[in-house]
């Protein structure tokens, strides 16, 4: 084959994958062109700009800018975009029911004027490239829920369903948004609220309400968005006039009061203005929009958000704590050690305990109960006499801080406190407190103070061994006798003596020593502890370290009828349950009675009571 006719060749073939490939392949297929065929008219939603309908004299058009529709005819409002796009989505699933024959002359002036389109009263005109041609609205059709319809004049007439008739016949009020606002409550980020009271500035930072005007303090996120719902929420129930007249007759000239939402980065923002009950209604309320130009009617209802005012809005949190950054907690009471917590991986720790373990639960609960705190009053917006609220030296003082192990681009290594709070003076159930540097100072209930423990002592962990009992090599026991047990292979038997063991309680008094737990830390160790002359001494020693002792001693119930007790190698005091102290106590050789009876012996509830004040020293 020659070089000249392969290259023909190879021409042909790249035209036609051209044609495929820009002509062929934009053409629909075959289910489609049946689709097509099947539907009253074929438009493309992504290219109009514009709907106009006429309906005898009156004439409705809707115009798509930036985005929205709008209405400019037969007034220039914002239009009510559901109400748009179920027209738009009837249009392009609208099918025909049937076409009528071209023998009956439908392009004839007599034979259209029978189906009501010689001179039709409703016509919708779509505008976009290449838009399709007019459509006309004609009579009934035989069958109800059917009408006559024609696309442009001199084409064929079909038998389509009335559903895009029913969007279409409405008056022009019906196509405007009744939505008084075009921002949904989660899109404001700013507010002023102006009235004769004063005003109200709202900022929204970091995900969270704030009170910029007149004080800065930290806003309720929920009652805020409640207040401005009802703004954006609001309804209009009646269209009155547009805002270029006269204003008077509508309390407008001096409006009440206005509100103002700003969207992201919005400058303008959406202004509303309050003015005079309505003449027609004494329910409802004059309103003018100034982004929309217009007056309308709202319920009488909505002038109660004039009447708010920065109390209202105030965030009643004592704190607001960024979790995820804590790292630190540093408890400082007037007169005692402070108290550090330090987070290690998932768990606390003790810093000033020799990072002992901590109550993790505990610090969850501390953090929880602070977060919760609600304040009982806003006592002064200035902190001008801290003295005067025994906040110049603070009873206690909380400060929470991050913890950086290192140096990054956005902070240095080491300790960055970000948040502090202060108590001071007790008055009646309410105790004065500060939160920062905030200029504010509010009461709480004075019992959150039982909640925060200067101790560090009341925080360390509730476990007290953590053993197996077959780490166990040998142990005594104290009562109003001395008893004293060694393992014997798989068994027990008495130091001294021969007597027989009960091998069913020596095993339930390991089961319970080895994994030893208490109920809570009592704090430091007190003479009312009852040590002094103690009810239970236990002594151990293990496999992994027979020459240390381990020690354990049970003094006084307490206040809640269960008992103190402590080691001899940690400081403090903690609280058993019956039950533990039950099984410590069984009668260890058979025949004996269990040493040392006393009421505790015979509560059973493994269920604790609620913890009483302890007893002073």
């Amino acid at each position: 084959m020659k070089i000249r006719t392969t290259l023909i060749l190879l021409g042909l073939v790249i035209a036609v994958g051209v044609w495929i490939k820009f002509f062929e392949s934009k053409q629909p297929n075959t289910v489609e062109s049946e689709r097509q065929a099947g539907n009253v008219l074929n438009f493309d939603r992504d290219k109009l700009s514009g709907i106009v309908i006429k309906n005898g004299d009156d004439r409705v058009a809707l115009q798509l800018t930036n985005g929205k529709w709008r209405l400019t005819a037969p007034v220039q409002d914002q239009a009510d975009a559901s109400a748009v796009d179920n027209l738009i989505s009837d249009l392009e699933t609208w099918r025909k029911v049937a076409v009528v024959s071209n023998r009956e002359g439908n392009s004839a002036k007599g034979s259209l004027s029978q189906y009501g389109l010689a001179e039709p009263k409703l016509t919708l005109t779509l505008q976009m490239p290449q838009a399709p041609p007019t459509i006309r609205f004609g009579k009934e059709a035989a069958f109800t829920g059917e009408m006559y319809v024609q696309v442009g004049e001199g084409t064929p007439i079909v038998i389509a369903a009335q559903n895009v008739l029913t969007d279409i016949s409405k008056k022009p009020d019906d196509f405007r948004d009744r939505k008084l606002t075009s921002l949904t409550t989660a899109q404001v980020d700013r507010a002023v609220v102006k009235s004769l009271a004063g005003e109200i500035e709202l900022a929204k930072k970091n995900g969270h309400w704030e009170i910029e005007k007149p004080l800065h303090a930290r806003g309720d996120d929920e009652k805020i968005g409640d207040f401005l719902a009802q703004l954006t929420n609001a309804r209009i129930e009646e269209f009155v006039a547009n805002d270029r007249g006269d204003l008077h007759d509508y309390g407008l000239a001096e409006p009440r009061g206005s509100i103002t939402i700003y969207g992201a980065d919005e400058k303008q923002g959406e202004t509303i203005e309050l003015g005079a009950v309505t003449k027609k209604k004494a329910n409802e309320l004059y309103v003018r929009s100034i982004p929309r130009h217009g007056i309308y009617a709202l319920p009488l209802k909505t002038e109660e958000m004039l009447k708010i005012k920065p109390n209202d809005l105030r965030d009643r949190h004592l704190v607001r704590l960024d979790t995820n950054n804590l790292d630190r907690i540093h408890i400082a009471a007037n007169g005692q050690p402070e108290t550090v917590l330090a987070r290690k991986g998932e768990n606390w720790t003790i810093a000033s305990l020799h990072n002992a373990l901590a109550n993790d639960e505990e610090v969850t609960r501390l953090v929880t109960t602070l977060s919760n705190q609600r304040v009982t009053r806003f006592v002064a917006d200035t902190a001008s006499d801290l003295a005067k609220y025994g906040l110049d030296h603070p009873q206690l003082q909380l400060t929470f801080s991050s913890f950086a192990s290192e140096n990054t681009a956005e902070t240095t290594a080491g300790e960055h406190p970000f948040l502090s709070l202060s108590f001071g003076k007790i008055d009646g159930d309410n105790v004065y407190a500060r939160v920062g540097e905030e200029p504010f100072i509010v009461a709480v209930n004075r019992q959150l103070l039982d909640e925060i423990w200067s101790d560090p002592l009341r925080w360390q962990a509730l476990t007290i061994f953590q053993l197996k009992p077959g780490d166990i090599e040998h142990f005594s026991r104290v009562t109003t006798r001395e008893e004293s047990f060694e393992r014997s292979g798989q068994t027990w038997k008495p130091i001294k003596g021969d007597s027989s063991i009960n091998l069913a309680n020596v095993q339930s008094l390991l089961n319970t020593l080895a994994s030893l737990r208490a109920v809570r830390w009592a704090g430091a160790i007190t003479p009312a502890d009852g040590f002094e002359k103690p009810d239970l001494v236990i002594t151990f020693a293990t496999k992994a370290d027979a020459k240390t002792l381990q020690k354990l001693t049970i003094g006084k119930p307490t206040p809640d009828g269960m008992s103190y007790a402590k080691l001899d190698n940690r400081d403090g005091a903690f609280v058993l349950n019956n039950p533990d102290v039950s099984a410590l106590k069984l009668p260890l050789i058979k025949g004996s009675a269990a040493p040392n009876p006393s009421p505790l012996e015979v509560v059973s509830s493994p269920v604790p009571a609620p913890p009483l004040p302890r007893p002073s020293p």
